[in-house]
């Protein structure tokens, strides 16, 4: 099934609305795989073993540090900011990737993770609420749904 490329965009900014790094993590691997050729473009960065190994990092600890009761919401300030910025660098990634505009990439990647992360805080406070399931029990689904969805999108470029 072939997706609109402005749909990829959306899509990777979803996940970055959940866990930040992730979405960046999931392009640096797409791009040394060779999924998304982002050689030769201003994103080339992100096609470096070194940033894969970086943003892997980084993205395995932002696993770790959510379950933490200390850690605050993803809609704080801090965390609001950084998903957005996460989400515009792999909406842009996709767009890229596909040969299309970068800036349009940038804003739907974006706005679906401004939108995301508001949406994925008040699910998993539901979750927890209405299961009464622990909330790192829902913070583990929540990484699995993230972690395979981003694979999910990288697969259809």
């Amino acid at each position: 099934m072939v997706f609109p490329v402005w749909t990829l965009c959306f899509l990777i900014g979803c996940v970055a609305g959940l866990r930040s790094l992730m979405a960046p993590a999931i392009i640096c691997a797409a791009a040394y795989l060779g999924w998304v050729h982002l050689g030769g473009t201003p994103l080339g960065f992100l096609d470096h073993k070194v940033t894969l190994v970086i943003f892997t990092i980084l993205a395995i600890g932002e696993l770790a540090v959510d379950k933490l009761p200390s850690t605050p919401p993803r809609t704080a300030p801090p965390a609001l900011i950084a998903r957005i910025v996460m989400g515009a660098l792999a909406g842009a990634a996709m767009a890229v990737g596909r040969g299309a505009g970068l800036g349009m990439g940038a804003l739907l990647g974006a706005v679906a993770a401004g939108a995301v992360a508001f949406a994925g805080y008040y699910i998993r406070r539901g979750l927890v609420k209405q299961t009464r399931l622990p909330d790192v029990a829902v913070a583990v689904l929540e990484d699995l749904l993230t972690i395979s969805g981003g694979l999910f999108v990288v697969s259809r470029l």
